[in-house]
């Protein structure tokens, strides 16, 4: 499906029932009417001319036109009699950015007409067009809208198990004693990648669960039914992420933990070692002084003497440290 360069319309596709569909312009989408069939516009919203034609053409009202063009609207559903507006969020697949950086998709359903509102592509819709390019599209408004949350929430399964497999990962690093600067640097940003996604799933969650509970005429049984499921799976993957949060803040904690036990341990063998050779320090600083009467300097035996002092006095330190259990291992 192409592209109007700079025009703003994305894409305008009249849906034949039978899953395909067939492409308009502008000249096209104006002159459509309700009776000739279901019109699926993608529109984005940094252009002028769509948004123009959203306020001076679509025919909506101000609240809902605002709602659309919402430099960053909150995940929703809110039926309008049987109109319903939708604002969901989904990963962020483009070249050169984070899927954390999600993408806003501004969705205004009418029994016979469906407008999609964003400014960066989204695989999502992308993938919808190429069921309809092969003729094995949505049917009807309630099977696209079922069709554009469980697409969705497929992306963003499929981010939530990378992310929980790279904190496993990291996870297996620690306790298999790898715990460089790397590990450290990716945990903390795999959680705050996690933390990122759990901003805008939450409400997106709830969006979800409000959009299957909708009575809307449009929406048949089976197509409400998808939407919960949707709904559930989005749960799911809620849980999953914030299990793989804590446990990136466990491994955290390991790590950490872990590098203070080797600290102290350190710490630990300076202080014997200190303590076992400041009395040796003491003895040869108070023999180096520079004054008359130091005994026994100028006997040749003196200096040997004093090494065997010196190293009966270390042994009986260590024996005590031993005894009081100072240098055994943890």
């Amino acid at each position: 499906m192409s592209t109007t360069g700079g025009s703003g319309l994305i894409h305008a596709l009249l849906l034949d029932g039978a899953g395909g569909a067939r492409r308009l312009d502008w000249d096209g989408v104006t002159a459509w009417k309700p009776e000739d069939g279901t019109l699926w516009l993608t529109l984005d919203y940094a252009e002028s001319d769509a948004v123009h034609w959203l306020e001076h053409a679509a025919g909506l009202d101000y609240v809902v036109r605002d709602a659309l063009l919402d430099p960053d609207p909150r995940p929703r559903a809110v039926p309008h009699d049987d109109d319903l507006l939708l604002i969901v969020r989904g990963i962020n697949a483009n070249r050169g950015s984070q899927p954390e950086d999600m993408i806003s998709i501004r969705v205004w359903i009418e029994p016979r007409r469906i407008l999609t509102i964003r400014h960066r592509a989204s695989r999502s819709l992308a993938s919808i067009i190429a069921d309809l390019d092969r003729g094995r599209g949505p049917t009807s408004v309630g099977e696209l809208t079922a069709m554009l949350v469980d697409r969705l929430v497929d992306h963003v399964v499929d981010r939530v198990d990378a992310l929980h497999d790279a904190i496993a990962g990291a996870e297996d690093d620690v306790l298999s004693e790898r715990r460089g600067a790397d590990v450290r640097a990716a945990l903390a940003d795999h959680r705050r990648r996690a933390i990122a996604l759990r901003r805008f799933l939450g409400p997106e969650r709830e969006a979800l669960a409000r959009l299957a509970s909708i009575p809307m005429p449009w929406l048949d049984a089976g197509q409400r039914a998808w939407i919960s499921e949707t709904a559930e799976r989005m749960m799911r993957a809620i849980e999953e992420l914030d299990a793989a949060r804590d446990r990136a803040a466990v491994t955290q904690e390991e790590v950490a933990s872990h590098l203070a036990e080797l600290s102290n341990q350190r710490i630990y063998m300076l202080s014997l070692i200190t303590t076992v050779f400041l009395p040796l320090g003491f003895v040869c600083s108070l023999l180096g002084v520079n004054v008359g009467g130091v005994p026994l300097q100028d006997a040749p035996w003196a200096f040997w003497a004093l090494l065997a002092v010196f190293a009966i006095g270390v042994a009986v330190q260590i024996w005590m440290f031993r005894r009081r259990g100072w240098l055994k291992r943890e």
